[in-house]
């Protein structure tokens, strides 16, 4: 099992608004986007709400837009967001 490493979470949007936060930092043992995305979600509540599978969520890693199977490091920045629509 990967030893657990911090790194900074911040939310953007409607996801801020539902967390009532726009950042916080994680410690972690998730080895990419997704399983951080599924620990974020175990947390339950609105975490599990806002994050929910079913859910559109753009992800970026060290602000580069990535998938899920993106590696984690130490110390990275991860940030969630709603998809952007426009018109």
């Amino acid at each position: 099992m990967s030893a657990e490493f911090e790194l900074r979470v911040r939310y953007f949007a409607s996801i801020r608004e539902a967390l009532g936060r726009g950042d916080e930092t994680v410690l972690t043992r998730a080895t990419t986007l997704g399983e951080l995305r599924d620990e974020l979600i175990a947390r339950g509540g609105a975490y599990a709400e806002v994050l929910a599978r079913q859910r559109p969520v753009r992800l970026a890693l060290n602000q580069d837009l990535r998938d899920e199977s993106a590696a984690l490091v130490a110390g990275a920045e991860v940030a969630f967001f709603p998809p952007v629509t426009g018109g």
